[in-house]
């Protein structure tokens, strides 16, 4: 297992590489073009720099999340072409740059969704909080203005200005669109995309729906155990990947996450670690990593990673804002230094037991 830690880049990110260094086991920095927007071509010159500038703070930048998706792409549309063709010209010049492995999603216009970006919790610290019957009781437009009067939404990934100010006009363009329409999308980009990534030598990682389950009325698609298995079964290559992410699969009750992680340990090359509480009434919140303080076992979740013998790229994904981090401005939400460092260490901490477990036994 390869620890990375997700970094929004030079004179952006709030926390210095510096920091991250002081953390154990951290080889990689998880970047991307943020100012990007979905569809854009990617210079290999500017890629350049920044992997220059990664190397010289002591880290890989072998992932990239995300290389977004343009929702021409998503929607099926003519112009759609021309996304694609840069798409495939940014995995050229990336591959070139020695990327290895590159995180995306295909969530019809929203990412990540939340209700609450600073919860508190009963412990004092804050994190991310989704209200299910909020979300199911107003239209998105009354929900996009409820997620732009909170501190910190942005610049976060998924909620790019460009994309938002189209809101209605994407709407009315997915008004009555499948899942089914969805999926044949899908499989065009894919067949489009993968032959270029494995000469490029990239592994494509695609990330869970956010949470595992429709959101007004928008088909979702990387839900579920099942769902993955077709995904994988679109186009057979071994740079058509996933990104196990437990946070956006564990908000379902009906994935068992370590039965999954042993079921595709071969196709996972990028995985998020981090824990959530599920409520009765369908809402949940995001929680410490420790196994029991969530709704995930964390701890079986790192063994069937371990049985494994993972070797790929790991994160610990979000945060709780602990010790009033998250005052500090510029603070992107669950994007915060300490939580994501005590993580790390848990994460580390089981890792390390069952190897030692492992040298015993041999």
């Amino acid at each position: 297992m390869q620890m990375t830690f997700r970094w929004y880049g030079e004179n952006l990110d709030t926390i210095p590489v510096k920091f991250i260094k002081q953390i154990p086991g951290v080889t990689g920095l998880v970047w991307s073009f943020h100012d990007a927007q979905a569809g854009d071509y990617w210079p290999l010159e500017r890629i350049e720099k920044v992997m220059a500038y990664i190397k010289k703070a002591g880290f890989n930048g072998e992932v990239v999340e995300s290389v977004n998706v343009h929702e021409d792409i998503k929607l099926g549309l003519p112009s759609r072409a021309k996304y694609i063709e840069n798409y495939k010209n940014t995995l050229r010049n990336l591959g070139k740059a020695g990327v290895k492995v590159i995180c995306y999603n295909f969530m019809p216009v929203f990412d990540w969704t939340r209700t609450d970006l600073y919860r508190p919790l009963p412990d004092g610290s804050t994190a991310l909080f989704y209200e299910k019957s909020k979300v199911e009781s107003i239209s998105p437009f009354e929900f996009l203005e409820n997620m732009k009067s909170q501190k910190g939404l942005s610049g976060m990934p998924g909620w790019e200005p460009e994309r938002l100010a189209k809101l209605k006009e994407l709407f009315e363009a997915y008004k009555g669109f499948t899942a089914e329409t969805l999926w044949a999308n899908l499989k065009y980009f894919l067949s489009e995309i993968i032959p270029v990534a494995e000469e490029s030598g990239i592994k494509m990682a695609i990330h869970p729906d956010d949470p595992a389950w429709e959101i007004f009325g928008l088909p979702r698609l990387i839900i579920s155990k099942a769902n993955i298995k077709r995904f994988l079964e679109l186009v057979d290559s071994p740079s058509n990947g996933l990104t196990l992410c437990t946070g956006s699969l564990g908000s379902s009750s009906s994935n068992d996450l370590p039965d999954i992680v042993r079921t595709f340990a071969d196709k996972i090359y990028f995985a998020h670690i981090r824990n959530v509480l599920r409520y009765p009434n369908g809402d949940f919140t995001e929680v410490s990593h420790r196994a029991c303080d969530g709704s995930i076992d964390t701890v079986e979740v790192v063994k069937a990673f371990n049985d494994a013998n993972f070797k790929y790229y790991c994160r610990p994904d979000h945060g709780r804002h602990i010790w009033d981090e998250e005052k500090r401005d510029g603070l992107k939400p669950g994007y915060g230094l300490y939580d994501r460092a005590l993580g790390i260490m848990y994460l580390w901490g089981v890792w390390d037991a069952f190897e030692k477990l492992k040298g015993a036994k041999k």
